[in-house]
């Protein structure tokens, strides 16, 4: 059988009046969405490796139209990949291979806070990362880009995700912190004890450096942190186990892909590029003079930073 042919980039999706492509990166537990018409798994070749797994793509019909949907289990069907072997940069640039311009994050986490129970949904909009083992960028020697992060979150599809979970009934919070660890072992206690001192509200394994890279990638991102337990400072809870988590897991999951079902109608409905900003974040963030560029670096970021590198090269002082 042939080899799928990765299709090439369209930088020109968020122009106005293009109707978005909304993907999803599904966690523990979302390993699929139903629903969709058209629906087959599609392998997309990366310069970065491979990705998780193939790409669902799909889709989604509602009374407002047919809204595009690209799907992506996080750890691959099955859950075959450790939070640390994940291949970020791979996935986001598979993602943006196919289009997508919007990305909502759904992943389990734990909460450091007595008010987040097992079972809400945080839509989290600051990160601390404490993550050390991963590639953080997509930029290497030879092709340098410092994008802004001070929101590292659009708050446009926090909007939406809070407004698709109030109509759900789902308990929600708006905003929070997000502390990634590296794992894949849980916190020890005095871990704990000192991410809560910081004021974060969860802690979770996976969105970074995913959001670091959906930015660079001028995606719009937005994360919901699904609460399975309460870490392992609670001294009215036993410690942290998979069992327990797995228990709610799975009551979350199907909340996650309800959540996604009702969001991506109201996606749908952007006529225009994202007010936030996401879309241009590269705008002037690449630094190495035009001249001074790896031409391997260049090909290599044909897809996440196209609509920038793509243009005619200054010339030279």
């Amino acid at each position: 059988m042939a080899r799928e042919k990765t299709p090439r980039p369209k930088p020109a999706r968020t122009r106005p009046g293009i109707p978005p492509v909304v993907g999803v990166i599904g966690g523990s537990g979302i390993y699929e969405i139903e629903g969709l018409e058209d629906a087959r798994w599609r392998k997309v070749a990366s310069p970065f490796g491979p990705p998780s797994d193939a790409l669902l793509t799909g889709t989604l019909e509602t009374k407002a139209g047919g809204v595009e949907m690209v799907f992506l289990p996080r750890h691959g069907r099955g859950h075959r990949i450790p939070p640390s072997e994940v291949n970020y940069r791979a996935n986001i640039d598979a993602m943006k291979r196919l289009d997508v311009t919007e990305i909502v994050s759904v992943s389990a986490c734990g909460s450091l806070k007595d008010t987040l129970a097992p079972g809400t949904f945080v839509i989290a909009d600051q990160f601390i990362d404490r993550t050390f083992a991963r590639d953080k960028s997509f930029f290497e020697p030879g092709l340098v880009a410092h994008v802004g992060f001070g929101h590292p979150t659009c708050s446009r599809l926090g909007d939406v995700l809070e407004e698709a979970a109030r109509t759900l009934d789902i308990p929600c919070q708006r905003g929070g912190v997000y502390l990634a660890m590296e794992g894949p072992q849980f916190s020890t206690l005095a871990e704990s004890e000192l991410y809560r001192s910081w004021g974060c509200d969860v802690i979770g394994m996976t969105n970074m450096p995913e959001a670091k890279l959906a930015r660079e990638a001028e995606i719009c991102y937005a994360t919901v942190a699904m609460v399975t337990d309460y870490d392992c400072w609670h001294p009215d809870h036993d410690h942290v186990s998979v069992e327990a988590i797995i228990s709610v897991l799975l009551a979350n999951a199907d909340r996650g892909r309800a959540l996604v079902r009702e969001v991506a109608p109201k996606l749908a409905g952007r006529k225009r590029p994202c007010p936030a900003g996401c879309h241009t974040a590269l705008e002037n963030a690449v630094i190495t003079a035009p001249h001074a560029r790896d031409p391997k670096m260049v090909r290599k970021l044909a897809a996440v930073a196209g609509r920038v590198l793509g243009r005619k090269k200054e010339k030279a002082r």
